[in-house]
């Protein structure tokens, strides 16, 4: 119970029968502000407006550690599985980005249980709940339809606890996920698949391409569990609707709408081996993805899954990793390749041009990813690509790094034909017909 007589007056709160002005009264003054600790990476919230949190549920702002930004600027996938966990109330402790974690974040939600004096209100039938269809291609629809093909993956070691989320493909356990939420278990750990339904099963893992950050799990002794619906996402356009799914700190069920706020985005994956070899040509969307969210699906608005929630940027201030609008996504139809190869093969394999380009490396005044190196006997060399040229384009679209000329080679399958337009000295420009080759994936430590 509230104590009446210690709490600070309330917006709209007369004066007692023997308060009088004060002298400080400012009505245009705001009821509430921020103000920032001398600690760094902390807050507090000052004056909380009356009816934000009701009585009974107290307010408990995550407090934020500090964090070194990281010195790449490409935006870094997330870590869920650093994280661990403590029943206060409850409480997540949740880890950050990749590349390792230099604190971690807590969040408290309140125990809205407990006892008490049963009152008439209690003796009241529950309202019934909306049994009605939803309309085709609505939010309500696609979370019902997607919700039951999507797991809570908990991973242990002797080490770290934490979490990530999968996407059923199979009715029999296959789970498809992100190689760096499972990782820490490869050597041992324990992986559990929590289903929406309740059920829980152990994990076993089927095959990983850390390159892809991409990882097949099976759940053991289940059956009758929903797959789900996998689409192109060839067929994306910008500015789309999309629903991403899975469980941000811990939170397992979360639903966020967005839009596809672009394609082809060279973004780095998390995990081991971070750095060009793990370059994702990713699917951008403003739908809010955080910490949890990795290995989850996004999905269009028919259902069905067109990307699998990998990473999200960091505004890199006092280590905040949590979603600014800026989420992204390995697209389905290079996650379900790479699927296909980790099942029935127990490896994936991946494109080959044959050439070494800077990380990040441009051309000096074009654009492009310039070329160091090229492998002998490699697909570039077979085309005449020479060290020193600077490759403008791949089919079409435009090259203006060496990490985009990762991504987007990766992005076809090994053995595809492709055109790739080349510059060199003086600037004059070149067409070259080149069939990529194919590399086995280290399937990681």
């Amino acid at each position: 119970m509230t104590d009446e007589t210690s709490r600070s007056p309330l917006p709209g709160d007369r004066p007692g029968p023997d308060s009088g002005p004060t002298g400080d009264e400012r009505p245009d003054q705001p009821q509430s502000s921020w103000s920032e600790d001398t600690e760094p990476g902390t807050s507090r919230y000052q004056g909380q407006p009356y009816g934000a949190h009701q009585p009974g549920y107290p307010y408990s702002p995550p407090q934020q550690p500090g964090w070194q930004q990281q010195t790449s600027t490409l935006p870094r996938a997330e870590k869920p599985r650093r994280t661990g966990a403590l029943i206060v109330v409850v409480a997540l402790l949740v880890g950050l980005l990749a590349g390792g974690v230099g604190g971690v974040v807590g969040y408290t939600i309140a125990d809205r249980g407990g006892t008490g004096p049963v009152s008439a209100l209690d003796e009241r039938a529950p309202d019934a709940r909306q049994t009605a269809n939803f309309p085709d291609g609505s939010v309500e629809q696609v979370a019902q339809q997607v919700l039951p093909s999507v797991v809570q993956v908990q991973v242990s070691d002797s080490q770290i606890e934490g979490e990530g989320s999968g996407v059923v493909l199979s009715s029999d356990g296959l789970i498809l996920t992100n190689n760096h939420v499972v990782e820490a278990a490869a050597n041992g750990g324990q992986i559990t698949a929590v289903f929406q339904d309740g059920r829980q099963a152990p994990v076993r893992i089927v095959g990983r391409a850390p390159s892809f950050d991409l990882a097949v799990v099976r759940a053991e002794g289940v059956s009758n569990v929903q797959p789900a619906e996998l689409g192109r996402s060839d067929d994306l356009v910008v500015g789309q609707q999309v629903i991403a799914f899975g469980s941000p700190l811990g939170l397992s069920g979360t639903v966020t709408t967005g839009i596809v706020s672009a394609l082809d985005r060279p973004v780095r994956a998390g995990g081991e081996g971070s750095g060009q070899n793990t370059v994702l040509n990713a699917v951008q969307t403003d739908a809010a993805i955080n910490p949890g969210n990795s290995g989850g699906p996004l999905a269009d608005m028919q259902g069905r899954v067109v990307g699998l929630n990998s990473a999200i940027a960091s505004t890199g201030l006092r280590g905040q990793a949590g979603s600014i609008g800026l989420g992204f996504a390995i697209p389905i139809d290079q996650a379900t390749r790479v699927a296909d190869e980790l099942v029935t093969e127990g490896v994936a394999t991946q494109a080959l041009l044959g050439v070494e380009t800077p990380v990040g490396g441009a051309g000096p005044t074009t654009g492009g990813a310039a070329v160091s190196e090229v492998t002998p006997g490699g697909a570039a060399a077979a085309a005449g690509i020479r060290p020193g040229e600077v490759i403008a384009k791949v089919d079409d679209r435009l090259i203006e790094s060496g990490d985009a000329l990762v991504a987007t080679i990766r992005s076809y399958p090994p053995g595809s034909p492709i055109t790739m337009t080349v510059s060199g000295e003086g600037g004059a420009t070149r067409t070259v017909q080149v069939t990529l080759g194919s590399q086995q994936v280290p399937p990681g430590n």
